[in-house]
């Protein structure tokens, strides 16, 4: 792509030059003014700052230096040193025609393609999945996708909450109160409220929580009947994940839960105590982070004064345990916000812990889903709103939207369209916000046809599929196969510069792990289409124009339909 190509020429240029500078910071960007150009860098200035050099005597040699003739017109130098590319049409019409059916040809090659660990999702066994789950779930499938578009490893791990003191809850429950038949028709509200009502009579009575003390013990201890019961919960429990997960085309290489690293976390803390990081206090065992402003008045439990281990230790294990095994570069962590504090302090026990070379840790965090009067977002009732019934309700809306919209087509078929747009309208909801801002849910918004929502998207996509069904009926269609692009109409160039910077955009959604990048490419993309068939009749154009057209919807198609992937979101021929 030429972007690439010029990112390379500029790193031969400025090498040229500088043989030992760090090519690192040159980067190739969009202009942010298409009038100044189409691509534009700002790394000869950060270069010239860290080598205290003049930033535009340095873009003006670094311009001379450059072999860029084929690809663009002559490089122009703004501001403080800014250097400005604008691209040959010629160089878009090739690289448009190469990439036509290979996708990952606009991505190109990562050229330093790294192993990830992206542990997502990470719901409580026994527990229903609810609403709160759907942003990790979505977000860390989003990026683990675009990460391995891009080229990269990558290993998705659902860290599973199946060990610790609610089990004991959990086992008094179903020993005295378990309801066989709700438990086969709805396991998890079955196991829901065998928690509720034990945990509230242990608020009430002391020997109910000394009861249920006394069971985890025996279920940590190995007892043959409480790990039975243990085993059967989490046999219940995957059954329902696997359907949530399922709908929403989430899969993962493994699920690891707490207890697979049970039997590593008294070496774990062995290993901190032996090397000087935790400490003993007030009978436990700590880590404290006495030289940091930011955490030194929070140190890190490791173990309680009963011996218990915790999520910190536990974590640590799995750290150990994912390097051990997948060897990462960079193990990302897709969790709400309210998990800060823990991996900060994670993540500066393993800088002390595990020698160098170690992965980067990186933990993205979101903010929460609120309901339409900025509160956190539940049923009319007060309660969580259960996952399964919030994707039950976006398929049985989509299902209205859809039949008001083409009544006419079978209801299997408006059924299956209704699923594709309502689970894509929910997760394209959830994508599109800053992942760090809270947003607000609306079954209007998200479901409008109309705006930057993934209903626009996707019939934005099945209309340009309708262009090759009507172009088939044509008795004097074109095949498009092996036809060139040609670019002679300003809303054709427009567009086809947008094409060429999906792989710029992926690229940035991935190392920034914000798929809202893509989300914002595409409904740019889509309107640029629109101007682009308005302005550009298509099927009615003369034979070589009408190819190349037909050509450039092909691969608008693509686009859409390849950037929705990235966001776990589906595509429909005809809507």
């Amino acid at each position: 792509m030429p972007h690439l190509i010029l990112a390379d020429r500029l790193r031969e240029a400025v090498v040229s030059i500088l043989p030992d500078a760090d090519t690192r910071v040159l980067q190739i960007q969009v202009c942010p003014d298409p009038k100044f150009g189409d691509y534009q860098t700002s790394g000869v200035m950060v270069l010239a700052k860290s080598l205290k050099r003049n930033p535009r005597q340095l873009a003006t040699d670094v311009v001379a230096n450059l072999k860029i003739d084929d690809l663009c017109e002559p490089a122009e130098i703004a501001g403080a040193g800014f250097i400005n590319f604008r691209l040959r049409t010629t160089a878009i019409e090739s690289a448009l025609t190469k990439a036509r059916g290979n996708m990952a040809a606009l991505a190109g090659s990562s050229g330093h393609p790294r192993t990830f660990v992206v542990d997502f999702s990470s719901p409580n066994v026994a527990k229903p999945m609810h609403v709160g789950h759907i942003r990790s779930t979505i977000l860390g499938d989003s990026i683990a996708r675009t990460l391995r578009f891009l080229g990269h490893a990558v290993v998705t791990d659902n860290h599973l909450g199946d060990w610790g003191t609610q089990f004991g809850k959990l086992l008094v429950g179903w020993k005295h109160h378990l309801n066989a038949e709700e438990l086969a028709r709805d396991p998890m509200a079955e196991m829901e409220r065998l928690y509720k009502l034990v945990n509230n009579a242990c608020e009430a009575d002391a020997s109910t929580l000394t009861q249920a003390r006394q069971e985890l013990k025996k279920l940590q201890d190995g007892d043959e009947e409480n790990l039975g019961i243990w085993k059967e919960m989490i046999r219940w429990s995957f059954c329902e994940f696997d359907r949530v997960y399922s709908r929403l085309g989430v899969q993962f290489d493994h699920t690891l839960g707490e207890s697979f690293y049970n039997d590593r976390l008294r070496g774990v803390v062995s290993d901190l105590m032996s090397k000087d990081i935790a400490r003993a206090s007030e009978g436990a065992t700590a880590v404290f982070f006495d030289g940091d402003p930011e955490l030194k008045d929070h140190p890190a439990l490791v173990q309680k004064s009963d011996g218990a281990a915790n999520y910190t230790t536990t974590d640590l294990a799995t750290v150990a345990y994912r390097i051990a095994t997948w060897c990462p570069d960079e193990i990302i962590y897709v969790t709400d916000g309210r998990q800060q504090l823990h991996f900060k302090q994670l993540f500066k026990i393993c800088e002390r812990w595990i020698p160098a070379p170690r992965p980067t840790f990186n933990h993205v965090w979101f903010g929460s889903i609120l309901g339409e009067d900025g509160k956190p977002f539940r049923t009319r009732a007060g309660e969580t709103v259960r996952l399964t019934d919030l994707l039950n309700e976006a398929e049985e809306r989509a299902f209205q939207v859809v039949t008001a919209k083409n009544p006419s087509l079978e209801e299997s078929e408006r059924r299956e369209i209704a699923r594709v747009v309502g689970i894509g309208a929910v997760k394209y909801a959830d994508l599109l916000p800053n992942r760090q801002s809270d947003y607000v849910f609306s079954w209007e918004k998200m479901l409008s046809f109309n705006g930057n929502t993934a209903p626009y998207l996707q019939y934005a996509y099945a209309r340009i599929r309708s262009i090759f069904r009507k172009s088939v009926e044509d008795p004097t269609g074109t095949g498009v196969e092996a036809s060139a692009i040609r670019l002679m109409h300003p809303e054709e160039l427009r567009l086809a510069k947008q094409l060429l910077n999906f792989g710029l955009v992926a690229r940035a959604a991935g190392a920034d792990c914000r798929p809202n990048y893509l989300c914002n490419y595409l409904y740019d993309l889509a309107g640029t289409f629109a101007r682009f068939y308005e302005a550009c009749p298509v099927l009615k154009a003369e034979a070589q124009d009408r190819a190349s057209r037909l050509a450039i919807c092909e691969l608008t198609g693509d686009v859409l339909k390849a950037g929705l992937s990235l966001l776990g979101i589906e595509t429909i021929e005809r809507m």
